[in-house]
Order: C-alpha cells, then structure tokens, then sequence
C-alpha cells in the first residue's frame, strides 16, 4: 500500500526495535523537520517519530498564497467556514500512515498522534474519527476542526486521552469563544492535581 505522506516524511528512528509511534504534524507554512528535529533531542529506544510535510496549497486566509497546510484555512473567528472536503481528506492520509504502522506491527494503542496549530487540530480530528483507539494525542496551541459534528463523530472514544495545550499570550487564539465551552462535552477530564 503506498502511503503519500510517508514518501517525503522525517522520520526519527527509536534505537531499539520500535514498539511505539508518534505521529507529528506541523503548523501552517512549516514542514516536519522542525519537529523532527525537536523530537531527536527526546528520542526514546522504542519510539518511531514520524513528521510528515503538508502539501502545499492555496491557503485562503493568507490572500490564497501557496504554501505547506494541511487543509485550508478561510478565518480565525470560531465562526469561519471550514473546508470540510480538506480536513477529511488530511484525516485521511493522515490515517494511511497509521494504517501503515500497524501494518508493520505498530498496535494502535501504541500510536499516538501530536501536533502544532494546524497540525495539532489535524491531529485532535483525526484520532477523534479514527476506526483504531489511540494511545493518545498532544494538541498544542489548536482548535477542533468541525467541532459542530461533534461529539456524535467521536463516539467511539470518550476514553482517549488528549493533552491540550494553548499559551495564554497567542493573539491566534480564541480559548475564551472555542476551547472553554468544549470543556463541558462528555470528553473534559482534569487530574486531582489540575493539571
């Protein structure tokens, strides 16, 4: 099975027989090998971090200049337009690669996906509507795309754990009007210590 993303995609071996896969995905105009080289600095004996590159397209928002993103992008407000045909379609390859690892003997309760803006609300979709129960995802400074379908799209995993991450100082973010009232869906979860 030929799997697009995996062609071109910064892979950082474990260094040890891989049991475990991170599956990373970059913002808007970046590539994996920011991440990729990121991630070395953590390399784990029997972890395989993959980093895939977005293609590039038309990105509306930035005047329809060409450049690496996952799917576009009309607006910043929570009440944009999305492009549902490019998100399900990114969701798609992005779960080819996973289908991949666990074609190679990867389980997927050992994949977990992460990602950085575009990538990490790529990333929250895509182990959301995924046939497989990943191990998990890290969602850095996101959003949840399509989040109006949900959270009937994600039945199937009210138990996956997600590490969301947002800085209080990026001016891209909408917390107050997106993130906060998720935070009330049947997936919320706090540890005793708040974190």
């Amino acid at each position: 099975m030929s799997v697009p993303l995996l062609a071109e995609a910064v892979t950082v071996s474990g260094m040890e027989k891989e049991t475990a896969a991170v599956i990373f995905l970059h913002g808007l105009g970046d590539s994996g090998h920011g991440w990729a080289d990121t991630l070395t600095g953590i390399q784990l004996p029997h972890v395989k971090f993959i980093c895939p590159h977005a293609p590039p397209i038309p990105v509306t928002l930035n005047m329809n200049a060409m450049m690496p993103a996952w799917f576009d992008l009309k607006g910043l407000s929570p009440d944009s337009a999305e492009d549902e045909s490019g998100i399900k379609k990114a969701a798609d390859n992005i779960k080819a690669i996973i289908e991949h690892e666990v074609k190679n003997g990867i389980p997927p309760h050992r994949i977990m996906l992460g990602g950085f803006s575009q990538g990490g609300a790529l990333s929250l979709y895509t182990a959301l509507t995924s046939q497989h129960q990943l191990a998990g995802v890290v969602a850095l400074s996101c959003w949840l795309p399509l989040h109006r379908s949900f959270p009937s799209a994600s039945s199937g995993h009210k138990n996956i754990p997600i590490l969301q991450c947002h800085g209080d100082g990026d001016c891209k973010g909408i917390y107050r009007e997106v993130y906060a009232p998720s935070l009330t869906s049947p997936h919320p979860h706090c540890d005793p210590l708040r974190h």
